[in-house]
């Protein structure tokens, strides 16, 4: 190949890198995005851990949400008040308010209230448990005891009492719904902490039958719907319901004279103190 031609190809290729980068960098210029840099500064502002506690699906996003302010800084559970008013200074907005939320269990079946059928002996999983003749537990609405709840939490906010119930520790924990996901008989809940009136029972038995498979369970009697505010409580299929839209009506009355103490008022952690119950031992 002559000198002459490799010259020409070498112009022709090069013509058409230069061509394209020139189309390239137009394209570039007419189809990019604009984003507001200071995404990035919040974003490293935040805990990083994509808990979705706030909602969002994750801290970039809700970075993103804080500059467009439709978020408030307060709405991350996991940052401190120093970093929220950091964050808060950084974007000139208001810091807002945060409602706490923590992960409660809509069940108070315990080792030590309710009956075991039989031994469970198998993988030490809740999941592997209720397939398998629901772990040995009398009541199919009880908590198998088996720690996926705890294994699931990233935040040291459950851990489990020596009754095999899930124990949450409101100051760890973010509302991040792990929890919730790990429970394979949908226990959990989250719930704003001033909601203090709680229903430690999910049965849908009633009366001696429920009672007697754990001496904590909902009996459907409805004495705490006829004790509490008209319209707070309301008895579902033999359950007990709240209605929170009226918690500003919830007081520890209604909790008076349930006979099993299934409905509870919590001021802040759940089973905080856990004694053997005063009535008959659970055959």
């Amino acid at each position: 190949m002559s000198p002459a031609t490799i010259a020409v190809s070498v112009l022709i290729l090069g013509g058409v890198a230069l061509t394209f980068a020139i189309l390239i960098a137009v394209a570039n210029l007419k189809l990019r995005v604009w984003e507001d840099p200071r995404i990035d500064s919040v974003a490293e502002m935040l805990p990083g851990s994509n808990c979705g506690a706030c909602g969002s699906p994750g801290c970039r996003v809700f970075a993103e949400e804080l500059v467009a302010g439709v978020r408030q800084p307060a709405m991350c559970t996991q940052l401190g008040t120093d970093d929220v008013i950091d964050i808060a200074d950084y974007l000139g907005v208001e810091a807002g308010e945060a409602v706490k939320r923590v992960a409660r269990l809509l069940c108070a079946g315990g080792s030590n209230v309710t009956v075991r059928w039989a031994d469970y002996i198998g993988i030490e999983t809740c999941g592997a448990a209720a397939a398998v003749a629901a772990g040995g537990v009398g009541c199919g609405w009880a908590c198998l005891g088996l720690a996926d709840c705890e294994r699931s939490c990233d935040y040291d906010a459950i851990y489990m009492n020596e009754f095999g119930l899930p124990v949450v520790v409101p100051d760890n924990c973010t509302a991040c719904g792990d929890c919730v996901e790990a429970c394979p008989r949908d226990l959990f809940t989250l719930m704003p902490i001033e909601q203090k009136l709680i229903v430690q029972c999910k049965s849908l038995l009633e009366g001696d039958e429920a009672e007697e498979l754990c001496r904590v369970a909902c009996t459907g009697c409805g004495l705490c719907a006829t004790d509490a505010a008209p319209g707070l409580i309301e008895m579902r299929n033999g359950l007990a319901v709240i209605d929170y839209s009226k918690n500003q009506l919830a007081d520890p009355v209604a909790t008076s004279r349930c006979p099993t103490d299934a409905i509870v008022w919590v001021e802040k952690q759940q089973f905080a103190d856990m004694p053997q119950p005063a009535r008959s031992e659970v055959a």
